[in-house]
């Protein structure tokens, strides 16, 4: 349920994503000319921000949009002129680590709440000892029958020394069973952090890949405007007052 739970959250960020796209602005610069007129020459330019961007030409990096999304969802996207789409991986990025937070601290408390538990039923001290020891405590009565049972096994390394503070009898096999299950209830939660990782690392690979894709189709838009000629003529003053003709020619560069 948790897997499909964050797997949903980084699948609905991804169509977020894609859906947010928009085409970055092309830059124009507009050539003017007044033909019968004695109004000069004059040139201007619109999509300022596009302006002084990779040495004057507005194009940007896809490996470096890629890295900066690599490293933090959504900045490759700000980079690339299209935060739109990155604000949705940031979105999930916290929900992500929020939820990491809350599985570690929740399983933590249930952890040391039955290790408590084993204290109490179990007689022994739970410090210092091992995951292992714990599955084993969680498995078996007391210490003699864990050793009787690896001697069967011949597996005399495995064995617990009930002298070295590693001696545990149960008050009732009920109580083993409790504790059995909450120590299994922790670690399901605790390994829950697993899944919340591998959710985050596909987070960056979303944003990384979307926002090389977002770089190089602002790049691919810049290439196709380029050298785009625009005509267009009026009647100066008016078809009532005329006194020239404007031409004006627009290129994209």
């Amino acid at each position: 349920m948790v897997r499909f739970a964050l797997s949903s959250l980084v699948l609905v960020s991804s169509f977020a994503v894609m859906s947010a796209q928009e085409p970055s602005p092309p830059l124009r610069k507009t050539l003017k000319h007044d033909l019968f007129s004695a109004e000069p020459f004059t040139s201007g330019t619109s999509a300022p921000a596009l302006q002084n961007q990779e040495g004057g030409s507005g194009r940007k990096s896809p490996a470096l949009a890629a890295l900066l999304s690599l490293a933090v969802p959504g900045l490759g996207e700000h980079y690339a002129g299209d935060f739109g789409a990155g604000k949705y991986l940031v979105a999930a990025e916290g929900a992500l680590w929020i939820t990491y937070a809350v599985f570690d601290v929740y399983g933590t408390s249930l952890r040391d709440d039955a290790h408590t538990f084993a204290a109490i039923h179990a007689g022994f001290d739970p410090a210092g000892k091992g995951d292992q020891f714990f599955v084993d405590v969680g498995n078996f009565i007391n210490t003699q029958e864990f050793n009787e049972k690896r001697l069967q096994d011949r597996l005399p390394e495995r064995l617990y020394d009930p002298n070295a503070g590693y001696r545990w009898q149960w008050d009732s096999d009920a109580a083993r069973a409790e504790f059995k299950s909450k120590r299994i209830s922790a670690e399901t939660v605790l390994n829950n952090r697993k899944f919340v990782v591998a959710a985050v690392v596909v987070n960056h690979i979303v944003s990384a890949i979307n926002a090389a894709r977002l770089a190089i189709s602002h790049n691919h838009a810049l290439s196709e405007s380029l050298g785009a000629l625009d005509l267009r003529a009026e009647v100066m003053g008016g078809w009532a007052n005329p006194h020239g003709i404007r031409f004006t020619f627009t290129r994209i560069f």
